[in-house]
């Protein structure tokens, strides 16, 4: 009877892990949307590409501009949300939390409520970090949305957005012109991006491992003209459609992806003329 009960509970544990592995393939998120995304891909190796002081460099404090307002497309739970917060935030000497805290507010967006719920749910600065349902690519609750953020601080535009892992699949759902679209909306909201593309390799096996669990192949992935190297292709994109200009690549993470800031053109001419 013990046996049989252990092989139950082994049997159960195999099946459990099994169910885990297969909702973690990527593939079985069509929209990126893993629920444990940060298991397999952990915040911490872009953070140590990324310098602690980098918001501090590009935005000296100033209490006419405070806070620092970010966007965090495609979230997902928070987790890399949260360890960005903490990064670029490090306390200094004689600072808690509340002291820094002020100092930037961010606008976690993802497609996924189940996601967005437990973002909200375990976030530890829930005052600075604001969590919400949107699919990016929905023009009118898109500015809905992110309007009624930016008027709290009656700003229009963003300073910084995040767009972390997300291009791929952006790309996998909309097409060529949707990545377009994506850069050009995420572009005219900020004045700094900071983009991590996934490679086309990252394209070719979430397309195999989608046919591998028996599911309908990405509708563009066949048709798609931009290809090849991605991280070139959005730096192109950014560049020379949509009045960005590279301004730093910090690296490579080991999964290949790199870390690329760009700066709006207009952002670059307003610094010159408040220098002046």
């Amino acid at each position: 009877m013990a046996a049989s009960a252990a092989q139950s509970v082994g049997g159960a544990g195999e099946a459990e892990a099994e169910q885990e592995s297969r909702v973690l393939e990527p593939g079985a998120a069509p929209f990126g949307n893993f629920p444990h995304y940060s298991r397999f891909h952990p915040p911490e190796p872009r953070l140590r590409l990324l310098p602690q002081e980098l918001l501090h460099r590009l935005f000296p404090q100033d209490p006419e501009t405070k806070p620092i307002l970010g966007l965090d497309v495609g979230c997902n739970s928070g987790d890399l949300s949260v360890a960005l917060y903490k990064h670029f935030l490090s306390q200094r000497d004689g600072e808690n939390w509340s002291d820094v805290s002020r100092e930037l507010r961010l606008l976690c967006c993802d497609i996924d409520p189940v996601l967005v719920e437990r973002a909200e749910k375990e976030c530890p600065f829930p005052d600075a970090l604001t969590f919400i349902t949107l699919d990016f690519m929905n023009q009118r609750n898109r500015k809905v949305l992110l309007s009624s953020f930016l008027s709290q601080f009656g700003r229009s535009v963003f300073d910084i957005g995040f767009c972390m892992s997300i291009t791929m699949w952006i790309h996998l759902n909309h097409g060529d012109h949707g990545l377009w679209e994506f850069l050009a909306h995420l572009s005219s909201l900020c004045h700094y991006l900071l983009v991590e593309p996934q490679p086309w390799k990252c394209y070719r096996a979430a397309a195999r491992r989608l046919r591998k669990l028996g599911l309908h192949n990405f509708d563009h992935f066949h048709s798609l003209a931009i290809r090849g190297d991605m991280a070139s292709q959005i730096v192109k994109i950014l560049t020379q459609d949509h009045g960005m200009e590279l301004v730093c690549c910090f690296g490579n993470t080991s999964w290949d992806r790199s870390l690329l800031l760009f700066r709006a053109r207009q952002t670059q001419r307003l610094i010159q003329s408040l220098n002046h």
